[in-house]
Formats: structure tokens, C-alpha cells, sequence
């Protein structure tokens, strides 16, 4: 159970920090995700400063996804916010704080090992044995994420793993996170990262999970179905151009016919929507932190691993099933 950091739990208002860390308490799969990062852990036992509890340093890495905080400010914020402790278990002013090096060494870990998909695909896991994903169908999607286009650094360039992209009318430079999302459930089950001005449609395949039969997407997919990693035992069903739909005529019927399959299709393809709301606006990734592409492909991965488990939490709470016990 969580402890109180100098009994100021049982006084302090209500904030939406705490009220968000507890929801995520009671439904991130703290005890899996552990003993998936264990094995890959330092041990104890060596002379200096012992390893802090791979449980301690996961609810701090999750937490700077959650509220956007670097290295050095997660750490201070371990000293500042009450809240911040508590949901890690570190419930006494007199414990060891992780300084911001150890904060650091544990993302390196994660990347070095490429524990960011396996976390998401635990979660996965344990969302489909209780029934929230039924894969029968894949909805793709990418979203641009920008990045620095100061050349006010150290190398005086800008990251060269980050491209220009045309949106519209709007250029923008940064990154692609392309997803794909179940068609039922809105969960996202495959993430892939590219450089900007990658074609939405080279990725697309390549977001299937494989026991789809039907997958979806928008007008800039239209010939995915003919590409050479296209599988044939799934049936796109792609968005019309909106030039093409914008000459229907509705009073004619089979044009009519044709406008409601359009609508039937957008309304199915709206699921993706919500994950990337949820990345955008309630975890504020609006900009990557790092350079290049690897490591922020791997913090978008965990972040729509917890995004996932955020979607749900009104179902996993009231099934019951969540612990409250601490990993």
C-alpha cells in the first residue's frame, strides 16, 4: 500500500497530480512490468551507493513521461512534490533521493535493451486476457511530432535524423509516430517511428499485427493495398479523396450509398484519434526531448503503453481485478 510522506497525504488537497498518480496506481501491471526489467537490472551487493528497486526507478520514469520532466527536474521534483515521493515509496524525508545520473542510467537500460516495446507489449497482453482488445480489425494513423529547429547548440545543426513534412499548407520539421490502433477497442497495439517527411503509406503494413482481416485508414493510404509488404489476407478499406467525395451527388442513390460507407469508414477510423489526443494533451508530447530518432521512438512507445492502460482505467477499476498492493 502507498505510505504517506510526513503525514502531509491525509491533509493536502486533492490535486489533479494526486488524483491522476492514484488511478495509475491501481491500474499499471506494476508486479509484470518489474520482473520483466529485473533480469536486466544491476545487482546489489557491489561497494558504493547500492541500486535503488527497479519498481522505485520505473514509477519515477513513468512519472517524468507523465508530466514532461527531464532528468534534473525529476529529481527535484522528488525533493519539492510530496506526491511525487509517495508514488515512488520513497515516504521519508530521511531516504536517499535517485539523483538525476541514477535516473538517466535506468532510461539507458531500457533503451539498451529495448524494453520500451516489451512493456508494450505486456500491457497488451494483460488488456487482451481481460477482453479490452479483440484485434479483428487495425486502424492506422501517423501524427507529426515536432522538434528543435535551433541550430543554437553545440553541433550548430539541427538533428539530422529529423525532416521537413507538409502538412496542408504548413511545413513542419521534426518526426512521424505512426500507430496502429485497434479497430474495436481504440488500443494501440504497434508503434513505429520515421523521420518526418516518411510517406504515411510505406509504414502502413508494416503496423499490422497479422490476425487482422479488415484494417483502415485515411485518403493518404490509398494504394497501400498494392504495395509490395501489402499481405493479402487483409482488406483495406480506404478513405475516398476528398476531392472525389466532395462530387458526389447525394440525391443519386448509388452515390448517396457511397457517402455512408464514407461515413461508416470515418466513424471507425476516429478510434485513432484518441491515443494521440491522449499523448498530445493529457501527457503534453507535443515536441520530442531527445536527438534522434531511436530514443524518442522508444519514449513514444512507452507512452502509449501507459496511454493504453489511461483509456481503460474506467474498466480495469470496474472489474475489480486491479491491486492496490505495491510491486
Amino acid at each position: 500500500m502507498k505510505q504517506s510522506s510526513l503525514g502531509l497525504s491525509n491533509t493536502v488537497k486533492r490535486t489533479r497530480k494526486r488524483e491522476f498518480l492514484d488511478a495509475m496506481e491501481l491500474v499499471v501491471p506494476w508486479a509484470e512490468l518489474v520482473a520483466l526489467i529485473e533480469p536486466y537490472a544491476p545487482e546489489s551487493g557491489r561497494r558504493g551507493q547500492q541500486p535503488f528497486a527497479v519498481s522505485t526507478l520505473l514509477r519515477i520514469h513513468f512519472m517524468q513521461q507523465w508530466f514532461k520532466l527531464s532528468d534534473p527536474a525529476m529529481e527535484e521534483a522528488l525533493h519539492d512534490v510530496p506526491a511525487f515521493r509517495d508514488f515512488a515509496g520513497l515516504s521519508h524525508w530521511g531516504e536517499h533521493i535517485p539523483s538525476e545520473s541514477s535516473i538517466l542510467r535506468f532510461r539507458h537500460l531500457l533503451e539498451r535493451h529495448k524494453l520500451a516495446d516489451q512493456i508494450l507489449a505486456t500491457v497488451n497482453a494483460l488488456l487482451q486476457a481481460k477482453g479490452l482488445q479483440l484485434k479483428a480489425g487495425t486502424v492506422v494513423d501517423a501524427t507529426l511530432i515536432a522538434a528543435p529547429t535551433s541550430t543554437k547548440n553545440e553541433d550548430k545543426a539541427r538533428d539530422p535524423e529529423m525532416h521537413q513534412s507538409k502538412k496542408g499548407n504548413e511545413w513542419y520539421f521534426g518526426m512521424k509516430a505512426h500507430i496502429g490502433v485497434d479497430a474495436d477497442s481504440g488500443l494501440v497495439h504497434t508503434v513505429r517511428g520515421t523521420a518526418g517527411n516518411v510517406s504515411d503509406v510505406l509504414e502502413a503494413n508494416s503496423l499490422l499485427h497479422g490476425q487482422e482481416t479488415d484494417a483502415f485508414g485515411d485518403a493518404g493510404y490509398q494504394v497501400v493495398h498494392k504495395r509490395p509488404d501489402a499481405r493479402p489476407t487483409v482488406r483495406w478499406h480506404v478513405a475516398m479523396k476528398h476531392s472525389k467525395r466532395r462530387q458526389l451527388d447525394k440525391e443519386r442513390p448509388v452515390q448517396a450509398l457511397l457517402e455512408k460507407v464514407e461515413q461508416i469508414k470515418a466513424s471507425i477510423r476516429a478510434k485513432v484519434e484518441h491515443p494521440f489526443r491522449v499523448l498530445k494533451q493529457q501527457f503534453g508530447y507535443v515536441k520530442v526531448r531527445y536527438r534522434g530518432l531511436k530514443k524518442n521512438t522508444l519514449q513514444i512507445v512507452t507512452l502509449f503503453a501507459l496511454g493504453n492502460l489511461w483509456m481503460v482505467r474506467h474498466q480495469l477499476l470496474a472489474m475489480g481485478q486491479v491491486r492496490v498492493q505495491r510491486a
